[in-house]
């Protein structure tokens, strides 16, 4: 971790010093710069809804990296070893140590279903390549309520911001896709699950915060995983509208079929 170069793993503090080089490109200052001041500032008065996120950048918790392409499969490799290396430290790290990733805005401007199509893209290209057979626990089915995307044998939780949410500011970045990742863990190391108190009186208050952030009321989509009648899919990168523009994530999973080359898992220190 915290070697010089954009694609590799590193925390705040490094990540923060890497921006200020001269030789760093202007999107990846960009990036860091609005998603710094949206999680942490305010609008309307009202802080970030999600007060976790929010309270994790203060304190420096998150783990960062850059994507130089969010379809060169070179770029999505390089992606992959990263993960697979946030994977294996973020418990060292910290209870909140989310994976940040920035990803090289497109050359032209893009619409809300190609931003969609990007994700589901992404997220393909890691299945394929995954060194690791899909969880036993977890169906392949995503139209299960207990499927979630799945990478190095953890389930995880990737949750997306992008340009195309100028009325949805908590989902808004103005540079280019936004994926932080999340391993399931994490959310239950926190006690914010779904059937735990703390995690009803945290959606509660995330939910309370949205409608004077977003000046819209919270999605319709938002929901829980493993609760009948939600689909966890949905919230990785919810929709303008109150329904999602795809019937079913573009995404193909197998539990253990023969792979593409391997993301190799890199050597950890």
């Amino acid at each position: 971790m915290n070697e010089p170069g954009l694609g590799s793993l590193m925390d705040q503090s490094t990540f923060v010093r890497r921006v200020g080089r001269a030789d760093t490109p202007d999107w990846v200052r960009d990036h860091w710069e609005t998603f710094e001041a949206g999680l942490t500032g305010e609008r309307n008065g009202s802080p970030f809804p999600c007060f976790f996120g929010a309270e994790s950048v203060r304190n420096g918790d998150p783990l960062y990296t850059v994507c130089d392409s969010m379809t060169d499969p070179a770029a999505l490799r390089d992606l992959g070893e990263t993960l697979l290396e946030y994977l294996a430290v973020w418990p060292d790290h910290g209870d909140r140590a989310s994976l940040v990733t920035f990803f090289r805005p497109p050359e032209r401007e893009w619409d809300e279903r190609e931003y969609h199509e990007a994700l589901w893209n992404v997220l393909q290209f890691l299945h394929v390549h995954d060194p690791e057979p899909w969880p036993a626990s977890i169906p392949t089915d995503p139209d299960h309520p207990e499927w979630e995307f799945s990478f190095g044998g953890e389930p995880m939780f990737p949750t997306c911001r992008a340009p195309f949410y100028e009325d949805r500011r908590s989902r808004y970045c103005p540079v280019g896709l936004e994926i932080t990742f999340q391993p399931r863990a994490l959310f239950e190391n926190l006690n914010v699950t779904a059937d735990h108190p703390t995690g009803q009186q945290a959606r509660e208050i995330i939910q309370s915060r949205l409608g004077e952030y977003d000046d819209l009321p919270a999605h319709p989509l938002l929901g829980d995983w493993g609760v009948e009648g939600d689909r966890e899919w949905h919230q990785y990168m919810l929709p303008t509208g109150d329904e999602h523009p795809l019937a079913r994530p573009p995404i193909r999973v197998s539990r253990d079929h023969p792979k593409a080359e391997p993301i190799r898992r890199p050597a950890i220190q």
